[in-house]
């Protein structure tokens, strides 16, 4: 049986080429000046985009109910980590945070108190052109309406965010329509729909398959590489609406060749592993109607009330999209699958707010893995706690000594010599927190989570500067439903 490698969009980029070329030129290698990322505080890191996802992740859990939300400040390069009902120094959990190398900033919304914000704006303003979603740079949840909110509904919108109180939401008119748009990376074709293709997975049986769009996913059952082609690939699972837009669709072809890569039109983008998007940081989405374009991420965990239903989880960002980019790759520059784009309003001339499916979410929920084994709980280094428990890494080498398999907390190695026999992130000898990206040389972490078990603090290289890889990526992403 032939190989077949699916992997070259089929259709040409009609719309958006020349803001593509410009896209792809930001993701040139670039020098970057070293930066000590500090304000108020020495110990203040600079970091780039994908490390500073995995101490976000590992700082949520180690401050708890204090954790009331995070982003990236790329100007900075910086984790700025919103607590609350702390006193700086006298609170030992932000100490450790500021050692772990993130800005530390009072706020006066809990995570507790925006998320009871969110359940009512649940239940009394569930209104089709209507989203939410927290936003940690303002600790306020934004709210955002279409066109279609007008007269009676947008009166209870109105009504129901004033009741949340001063200072805990704010309300943003959008000139488009929510909606969703089938279309991503390559083009698929499906039941008279068009939509893209997000990222190349392996099934949990071990079989070739590639994740899209949900709501492509219950729009066709099979789906083909060309408009008049014959099937490749036939939806295994899909979610829409409700707790996520995600499908896992498998190839019918079992030998088909299915690399983790993202197809920009003059290269193609190697992805890694999946990672929680990060508020702040830059991001780029590759759809089959619109080419590549980038923007930033707005918000997380956001609800967006289409048409067809409520949808939940979503990240919320200001890259555009347009119909046919639904279930399209989001990713970073440095090759980090983040989303799939679901839908939004807007397009690529006016602008608007776009809406992606997590990539980890839809990883957990399928049982799908991404790159060589590169799926959510399998040593991701997205920051679970516990991952590659027991692991020894004392040259520093990003290999386990016992096993010689790469140890978890992006591979590199230099967190080694930190011991966390129970993978709880906490050092056993010193009691701080282990490093998120396994960037301390001489550090050592068994569990596997990325924190320092020795000194709690997380090292950059050895300059301090961002990197950037030779992936040549941006992308875009809409709010709008194309099929």
């Amino acid at each position: 049986m032939s190989h077949k490698r699916v992997t070259k969009r089929k259709a040409i980029i009609a719309v958006g080429g020349v803001a593509a070329l410009g896209a792809a030129a930001i993701l040139l290698p670039q020098a970057n000046a070293s930066q000590d990322g500090s304000n108020n505080a020495a110990s203040v890191k600079a970091l780039k985009a994908g490390d500073a996802s995995d101490l976000a992740a590992q700082l949520q859990e180690l401050l708890g109910d204090a954790f009331a939300g995070s982003y990236y400040d790329s100007g900075q390069q910086q984790l700025v980590v919103n607590v609350v009902n702390v006193s700086g120094d006298k609170n030992n959990v932000v100490v450790q945070a500021e050692k772990a190398g993130a800005k530390v900033r009072e706020v006066e919304n809990s995570a507790a108190e925006l998320e009871a914000a969110a359940k009512t704006l649940k239940t009394k303003a569930t209104i089709a052109g209507t989203a939410w979603a927290v936003d940690p740079r303002t600790n306020q949840i934004l709210v955002t309406a279409d066109s279609t909110v007008t007269g009676a509904k947008w009166d209870q919108l109105e009504s129901t965010v004033q009741s949340l109180g001063s200072g805990m939401a704010t309300v943003k008119k959008s000139t488009g329509t929510f909606s969703t748009k089938v279309s991503g990376g390559d083009a698929i074709f499906g039941g008279g729909a068009r939509c893209s293709l997000g990222f190349n997975v392996t099934a949990q049986d071990g079989s070739p398959a590639f994740l899209t769009a949900g709501h492509c996913g219950v729009a066709a059952e099979q789906w083909s590489d060309s408009e008049d082609g014959q099937p490749i690939a036939t939806v295994d699972q899909a979610t829409f609406p409700g707790d996520g837009d995600f499908a896992l669709v498998k190839y019918d072809d079992p030998n088909t060749q299915a690399p983790s890569e993202v197809n920009v039109g003059q290269q193609t983008v190697a992805i890694s592993q999946a990672a929680d998007a990060v508020v702040g940081t830059q991001v780029f989405r590759m759809g089959s109607t619109t080419g590549l374009n980038d923007g930033t991420v707005l918000a997380l965990d956001a609800t967006v009330n289409y048409p067809e239903g409520t949808v939940t989880g979503l990240i919320q960002t200001d890259v555009c999209a347009e119909p046919g980019d639904s279930g399209g790759s989001l990713f970073t520059q440095d090759g980090l699958a983040v989303g799939l784009t679901s839908g939004g309003s807007g397009d690529c001339t006016a602008g608007g707010e776009t809406f992606f499916q997590p990539v980890t979410t839809a990883l957990q929920a399928t049982g799908a893995t991404l790159g060589d084994g590169g799926g959510v709980g399998a040593d991701d280094g997205v920051g679970d706690n516990g991952q590659g428990a027991g692991a020894v890494d004392e040259n520093g080498d990003g290999i386990d000594d016992q096993t010689g398999e790469a140890i978890n907390g992006n591979g590199n190695g230099q967190d080694a010599g930190a011991v966390d026999e129970n993978g709880d992130g906490i050092d056993d000898q010193t009691g701080e927190a282990i490093n998120g990206n396994g960037q301390q040389a001489g550090a050592g972490d068994e569990a596997g989570n990325g924190a320092d078990d020795q000194n709690g603090a997380q090292e950059q290289n050895d300059n301090g500067a961002q990197e950037q890889n030779d992936n040549g990526l941006e992308g875009g992403s809409g709010v709008t439903e194309s099929h």
